[in-house]
């Protein structure tokens, strides 16, 4: 049956509205993608090497070269700001002033409740930094040498030694100035008792080069052999202990050896929550540059931080100087932090899984930590 008038002119009026329709759909697609290619991602960062470093106001790092990578493909443009530690990066995301924290921020159990994470850029975890044992063999040597001979345990036994000599010495200083072979050429007190001290020096060292002539001062001299024998035997022993202890003491070899040690790392950091949940001594600087310093300065005895900063300052600033010790403990990622609910996370994840997939990733890792 044809189709009446009134219908014709209805369906004529819907195909003009559709052509309208689409003839403005297509523009705004245009200016949608456009806004999308222009779209400003603000990213908060810390300068911590290799992760972010600065040079002349341009950045680098491994996260910054990977957030340039997520950026580039998703057709981002960038405006860096800069946070003094982690709590800042966080803090920025929370008031809305950064989209995103870039850097090395570990994702931790409290943090994943208040934030929004990537999947893990990185798997590190804490490991530890102490000085060289290679480093200046001959000061290290002099430096021991000149410790040892002033160390409590040397000038307590040398005050002892000091002390019980002067007895005998008066002793043997009063009955061989009288005898006329006697080993005391004066008999005045000086320089008599100085010859009589040295004597008795000599006696408790090893062994006098002459004896008593009168038979009382032989009689002190044999006492005093015996004494020496073992005052010499206690003092090795003491001593021998001491430097062990001594020598057990300056190991550090991981985290059971940091109990009763002075412990550099960095504040408000994941290291700083270690140390303190275990009871070690903690002093807190304010970035990881500050703790190698201290331990420089043999201000502390170790630094605990992220493994892949300690192992790029052992390698570069600090080579030769400071070593990394022991296996990496407390593991933990490292991953773009953003706000609860934020769309970014879900396409920097997409993003993250196809550089993974097609090498990108590698690539960049290969070139700040090598190939493994």
């Amino acid at each position: 049956m044809p189709m009446t008038s009134p219908f014709k002119s209805l369906a004529w009026l819907a195909v003009g509205l559709a052509l309208v329709a689409a003839l403005f759909a297509a523009p705004a697609q245009a200016v949608s993608q456009t806004a999308q290619a222009s779209a400003q991602v603000r990213v908060a960062v810390r300068i911590l090497p290799p992760f972010v470093e600065q040079e002349n106001g341009q950045y680098s790092g491994f996260s910054i070269d990977l957030w340039k990578a997520i950026a580039a493909r998703r057709h981002w443009d960038t405006a860096y700001q800069v946070a003094p530690d982690v709590n800042g990066q966080l803090a920025a995301i929370s008031g809305n002033k950064a989209d995103v924290g870039v850097g090395a921020i570990s994702i931790t159990a409290d943090r994943d409740l208040k934030y929004d994470f990537s999947q893990p850029i990185l798997n590190a975890g804490l490991q530890i930094l102490v000085p060289s044992a290679h480093a200046s063999p001959e000061s290290t040597a002099l430096d021991s040498l000149l410790h040892l001979l002033f160390s409590p345990a040397v000038l307590v036994w040398l005050g002892i030694a000091i002390l019980l000599t002067i007895i005998p010495a008066h002793i043997i200083w009063f009955v061989e100035r009288f005898h006329p072979e006697g080993m005391i050429g004066s008999k005045s007190y000086f320089p008599g008792i100085f010859q009589a001290f040295f004597w008795g020096m000599g006696t408790l060292a090893t062994q006098a080069d002459s004896m008593p002539r009168h038979w009382l001062s032989r009689i002190v001299a044999v006492l005093w052999m015996f004494t020496s024998v073992v005052f010499v035997a206690f003092y090795t022993a003491t001593l021998t202990a001491s430097l062990t202890v001594q020598q057990f003491k300056s190991e550090i070899n991981g985290p059971d050896d940091l109990a009763g040690r002075t412990v550099a790392t960095v504040t408000a950091s994941t290291s700083a929550a270690y140390l303190q949940a275990n009871g070690v001594h903690a002093v807190y600087f304010a970035d990881a540059e500050a703790a190698y310093k201290a331990l420089a300065a043999k201000q502390v005895d170790a630094v605990v931080f992220d493994a892949p900063v300690l192992q790029y300052i052992a390698a570069h600033e600090g080579s030769g100087q400071v070593t990394v010790v022991g296996p990496v403990f407390h593991a933990e990622d490292y991953g773009f932090a953003f706000k609860n609910g934020s769309d970014l996370r879900r396409q920097v994840d997409a993003t993250l899984l196809t550089m993974r997939e097609d090498g990108a990733y590698d690539q960049i890792s290969d070139k700040w930590f090598g190939k493994k």
